[in-house]
């Protein structure tokens, strides 16, 4: 789509589409086409949609998750283990985690791993408010469900020993074989780590 094409409102929404992770320049003409199509079943609710979240969203200053309220319904729900922190990389991971049902304690987002390619440093991350909650009497275990790249292991190491000195355990996720994969399918560090988390 040239200048000549377009309006600068339709360029605008197509550029501001492009910069959404997965969306390249021609995925963005599609979606902007789609949503340009149907304006009142999608247009406009997504806008005021947008607008809203814009408005009331926030970060939680306790774990990080975004949510209406702050603290977040997660960190105020009754009935959650106060025992057990999950460190999380980012708020989609701690939302998958939530899906799954399988964890009931707290959360803690650190937004990002550390990364020195990018510049990323302990002072870019929310990693002193975990260390802060770590040392809270009622917290037993910190798990740090971070994925399992050189950026993720370098980031558990480092929170490992900053934790070493204080009276929690701390525990990582197992890596290793899905369920219901095939060994032949697997990349060589899959199957490595899951020989060395074998149990």
């Amino acid at each position: 789509m040239t200048h000549r094409s377009a309006g600068p409102e339709i360029l605008r929404l197509i550029d501001l589409l492009a910069k959404l992770p997965g969306l390249g320049p021609r995925s963005a003409r599609r979606a902007a086409l789609h949503l340009l199509k149907r304006p009142d079943q999608l247009l406009t609710p997504l806008a005021a949609a947008l607008a809203d979240a814009a408005e009331k969203v926030v970060a939680c200053r306790e774990c990080g998750n975004f949510d209406t309220v702050d603290p977040c319904s997660i960190c105020t729900a009754a009935g959650r283990d106060d025992a057990v922190i999950c460190a999380v990389e980012q708020v989609g991971d701690l939302w998958a985690m939530e899906r799954s049902g399988v964890f009931r304690g707290r959360y803690h987002v650190l937004g990002g791993v550390l990364s020195a390619l990018d510049g990323v440093g302990p002072d870019d991350l929310n990693l002193s408010g975990l260390i802060a909650r770590a040392l809270r009497p009622e917290v037993r275990e910190v798990i740090l469900a971070l994925n399992a790249t050189v950026e993720g292991q370098t980031t558990v190491h480092y929170i490992a020993d900053r934790l070493a000195g204080v009276d929690v355990v701390v525990t990582r996720l197992a890596h290793g074989v899905p369920v219901g994969g095939e060994l032949d399918h697997l990349d060589d560090g899959t199957i490595a780590a899951a020989m060395a988390s074998r149990r």
